[in-house]
């Protein structure tokens, strides 16, 4: 038995509807005129058609869910008629590669993974539909795919590689003062690893330090971000562990009186200062563009390229700011795309 909950969504969108509805009306026609019409065939098989899409969540926070739910108003908009089995791993590895058994054995017409972990253990185990993932920083890196140009196999999907340098950038905007940056990261999962190496690159450029602390789980953020004693700000990851704590790093952060700088726009929301983010609902719809091309032209992930959204938005947060003593300047307010938090 799973241990995560099951849920089965139908989404049937109106344009299904809407020729099932025609269908129906043009049969009902012939027979009140008492003819003997010809069955419609290929026309209402090709209305009728249904699919189901396996869909595993590594864990529930702001930016996985937005994720899922672009998907599933991406799919509900093409007027397709489908199932989705959404399961949710809650953030155990295990679960998620159980889940990932399950859909191989079972009658699925794709697969959707949502985080790296989660994409991970699709593509093992999932190997005669195609899988496509989202929320995954790279995949290259995670093995999921031999190149972004050219996957190669039967998986695909969307990237959320975040824009970290000019994420730090804006942190010394934020605090031109700022040297030692933290991070509070998984080590056990690649997308946050790949993170710290590009926040490296990033800091060297802007001539700052970053001071890493590792945990395993949710669990124990707490105690990572306490051993960071002496930094001047926290730059948070997409880390599904860490975020899923977020508020423990706010706390520490409005402790300190430093700025926490998180990696999306979610984050910036539940109380981080300010970021260039994505839009994870955005990401999660066109994946769902990319499920409708595999699903109705029989597009092959085999050669479908990495997608990634390439404009990403200035969030800011004036109340989280106060909070944690940060100014935000006029003119990051005057070029923010959201300004959240109560004003």
């Amino acid at each position: 038995m799973l241990a995560s909950q099951r849920t089965r969504t139908r989404l049937r969108g109106g344009a299904v509807l809407a020729v099932t509805a025609l269908a129906l009306t043009a049969c009902g026609g012939a027979d009140g005129g008492g003819g003997d019409a010809e069955p419609q065939g290929n026309g209402s098989e090709a209305a009728a058609e249904s699919y189901t899409i396996g869909v595993s969540q590594l864990v529930s926070h702001a930016s996985l869910d937005a994720a899922l739910e672009g998907f599933e108003a991406g799919i509900e908009e093409s007027g397709l008629d489908v199932t989705l089995d959404v399961q949710n791993a809650q953030g155990d590895q295990a679960t998620a590669n159980t889940i990932a058994g399950t859909f191989a054995s079972g009658d699925y017409d794709l697969v959707l993974a949502i985080a790296t972990p989660a994409a991970q253990a699709a593509a093992q185990a999932v190997t005669n539909v195609p899988v496509l993932f989202t929320a995954v920083t790279d995949p290259v890196s995670a093995k999921l795919v031999e190149s972004n140009e050219a996957p190669g196999g039967n998986v695909t999907g969307t990237s959320d590689a975040n824009p970290v340098l000019e994420q730090l950038t804006l942190l010394t905007e934020l605090d031109p003062e700022a040297e030692r940056v933290g991070i509070v990261y998984s080590s056990g999962e690649a997308n946050s690893e790949i993170q710290v190496e590009w926040a490296k690159e990033a800091a060297e450029e802007l001539g700052l330090q970053i001071v890493e602390a590792t945990v395993s789980n949710s669990s124990e953020v707490q105690q990572a971000a306490s051993s960071l004693s002496d930094v001047d700000a926290i730059y948070v990851p997409t880390d599904n562990a860490v975020v899923t704590a977020l508020e423990t790093l706010i706390g520490v952060a409005q402790d300190r009186q430093i700025p926490l700088i998180p990696a999306e726009g979610d984050s910036v929301a539940r109380g981080g200062v300010a970021t260039y983010g994505l839009s994870y609902e955005k990401l999660g719809a066109q994946t769902a563009e990319m499920a409708v091309r595999i699903l109705t032209e029989g597009a092959d992930p085999a050669t479908m390229p990495v997608e990634t959204l390439t404009e990403p938005e200035l969030y800011v947060n004036p109340e989280a700011a106060e909070s944690m003593g940060v100014d935000i300047p006029q003119s990051v307010l005057d070029e923010a795309d959201h300004v959240v938090g109560g004003e």
